[in-house]
């Protein structure tokens, strides 16, 4: 599945860029930009996940007959 690409002009810190290259292991700074961007996206989700964990939301892991049901 491709993502849509388009051409953006940004200014970007050149010694940020560097590190963050050489931390993803990105061979392009257009490989590093798009990994460094996939990286935050990913991180917000397991954030939010965290957060529904910790806060139960929506869940049944608290549901004593659910969890009894789970070490089967």
């Amino acid at each position: 599945m491709g993502a849509a690409m388009t051409k953006k002009l940004v200014d970007i810190d050149e010694d940020t860029l560097a590190r963050a290259t050489e931390i993803l292991g990105a061979a392009t700074m257009k490989e590093a930009v798009n990994r460094a961007l996939a990286e935050v996206v990913l991180l917000a989700e397991r954030r939010a996940h965290a957060d529904r964990l910790t806060a139960m939301d929506g869940l049944d892991l608290d549901d004593d007959q659910v969890m009894a049901g789970a070490w089967r």
